[in-house]
């Protein structure tokens, strides 16, 4: 085998190898993605709670019609928690906020403000927001 065909050979290795790399990467990404954020859905917790409970328990359909309630209820509970939650979070952030500018500069408050509505944009952004009312 001469040098060329063996970097010839390396070099399509190397590139299958990287090649691979990068779609796994993006395929894991997108699966992440799915995977992790699907969790966050408030408003589709009580059908997961369903479905999950259905696959494991082999749950039958009158078992599903009665227990349907109580996921419906729990999941409204869940959502109340998270909202509140969310609520007093905001408001302990604020708090800090108001705290800290309190020891900066006008050009360093003004930084944190900047800062604050940049993190405001991007979570209206990341946030699914429920689909219209018909």
């Amino acid at each position: 085998m001469n040098g060329a065909l063996q970097w010839k050979l390396i070099a399509g290795f190397l590139l299958v190898f990287v090649a691979g790399g990068i779609t796994g990467a993006f395929v894991g990404g997108l699966y992440a993605r799915h995977h992790f954020l699907g969790l966050h859905r408030p408003e589709q917790i009580g059908a997961q709670m369903k479905d999950r409970l259905r696959a494991e328990l082999n749950l039958t359909p009158e078992q599903v019609a009665n227990i349907s309630p109580i996921i419906d209820k729990t999941a409204s509970q869940l959502r109340d928690i998270r909202r509140d939650t969310g609520q007093h979070v905001r408001q302990v952030i604020a708090e800090a906020h108001r705290q800290i500018a309190a020891n900066l500069t006008d050009k360093q408050r003004q930084k944190l403000q900047q800062s604050e509505e940049r993190h405001r944009r991007g979570l209206r952004q990341a946030t699914p927001q429920p689909p219209p009312a018909p």
